[in-house]
């Protein structure tokens, strides 16, 4: 098992599928079993479960093989306490991944299509982290019928979105940068809750990102960390950065200094170059469909307990935005899905439609971000009826990923 700081190390990094970060590897346990994939084009599925046993936490998947295509991952976290994340790794590139998998959640998915080829499940934290994993065959040649162009045409489109969100992050760091360099603590305040949103709203998408030439285990180049790093998933070695580090420099030591300065330059620096390393996202479809569902497993696992924004408490203003990026990556993939399943479609819309009524009662045009602060009394008041309404929309949204990469 790597020792606690390494496991820091790694449980920090995620990565956008299709990036091309890098990871050292180390291993990942599975069973030999062979797949039997269906041969009518729908998606083959590996199970992987993650629980504790005799010898430390285990990594065991069903099948260590899958016929080249659509292939869905369904993750379950029995009881592993040390293991909170799964990637599928190729060539030390993560295709698809998993995070934030706390022991005793319903089971999270993602479907990635896949080529012939030698593939790692890769479990950081148990007892074996490393596996292979064979894909056999080719993949079929990409579909060309009006469903699948429509699903193309959206993931082309879905990624001038991000682009475009990227952008915003950059000018909102220069304006947060500017604001701490004049000493305007309210000013900064303000501005810090208003750029927050366009780092949430595309953070699945976003999130892989290392600084060219950086050793990928390590935080001190994970672009992800330095930018959005937050005291729960602090690294000692390399300390505080990014927009929490200057979170807490406002308000809890309600201050502007030297160091804050530092901060806000660094951020900006480091958005500058996740900006340029982002010039030339491409998505296929079915990463709209993960990076979606990855969103809405992000307000579970950390907006909904309030860790996010443990000093501001605009964590509703982050919550909204992991939602309103789900809806926007569903939005790109619309027109396809419609074709593919019409009635799915229509339930997806209309709990994107009751998460907005349930995140309207606590909306306030004179608050930061437009929201009411995250305090114990609200927390206490909205996360059941929140969380509830969250997972009614994630149990159909988690279901498109299957469907587009199939069809696409």
């Amino acid at each position: 098992m790597p020792s606690i700081d390494r496991r820091l190390r790694l449980v920090a990094l995620t990565a956008v599928l299709g990036a091309t970060s890098a990871l050292t590897l180390a291993g990942c346990s599975g069973s030999t079993s062979s797949a039997d994939p269906s041969s009518s084009g729908d998606p083959s599925t590996v199970n992987v479960t993650l629980a504790s046993g005799s010898n430390g936490d285990e990594c065991t998947a069903d099948t260590t093989t899958a016929k080249a295509g659509p292939v869905t991952f369904s993750v379950t976290n029995e009881s592993a306490t040390g293991i909170i994340e799964f990637e599928l790794l190729q060539d030390q590139r993560i295709v698809g991944e998993k995070e934030n998998l706390a022991p005793g959640l319903a089971p999270v998915s993602f479907t990635v299509t896949l080529d012939g080829g030698t593939y790692q499940l890769y479990c950081p934290g148990a007892t074996k982290e490393l596996t292979d994993f064979t894909v056999t065959g080719k993949a079929a040649k990409a579909a060309t019928g009006d469903t699948a162009e429509l699903l193309a045409d959206g993931a082309t489109g879905y990624a001038s979105y991000v682009t475009d969100r990227i952008a915003d992050l950059l000018d909102g760091a220069k304006q947060l940068q500017a604001a701490i360099d004049a000493g305007d603590l309210d000013k900064a305040k303000t501005v810090y809750a208003g750029t927050r949103q366009f780092y949430e709203k595309i953070e699945s998408d976003v999130s892989g990102f290392i600084k060219p030439g950086a050793d990928p285990t390590d935080n001190a180049g994970n672009l992800d960390y330095l930018i959005d790093m937050r005291a729960s998933n602090l690294d000692p070695e390399v300390g505080w950065h990014g927009f929490h580090a200057i979170e807490r420099d406002l308000w809890e030591k309600g201050a502007i200094t030297d160091d804050t300065k530092k901060l806000a330059a660094e951020l900006t620096e480091n958005v500058t170059t996740l900006s340029e390393l982002s010039k030339d996202l491409t998505f296929k479809p079915e990463d709209l469909a993960n990076g979606a569902a990855g969103l809405l497993e992000e307000v579970q696992s950390n907006k909904i307990s309030g860790e996010e924004e443990a000093y501001s408490h605009i964590d509703l203003v982050d919550l909204a935005s992991n939602v309103e990026g789900a809806r926007q990556a569903f939005a790109y993939l619309e027109p396809g899905l419609k074709k593919l399943n019409a009635d799915l479609t229509d339930q997806i819309t209309a709990q994107f439609k009751n998460v907005d009524d349930v995140l309207a009662k606590y909306r306030d045009a004179t608050a930061l971000g437009g929201y009411v602060t995250y305090d114990d009394a609200t927390k206490k008041a909205a996360a059941n009826e929140i969380s509830q309404a969250v997972q009614a929309l994630q149990d159909p949204l988690s279901q498109i990923a299957q469907k587009v990469a199939a069809a696409s």
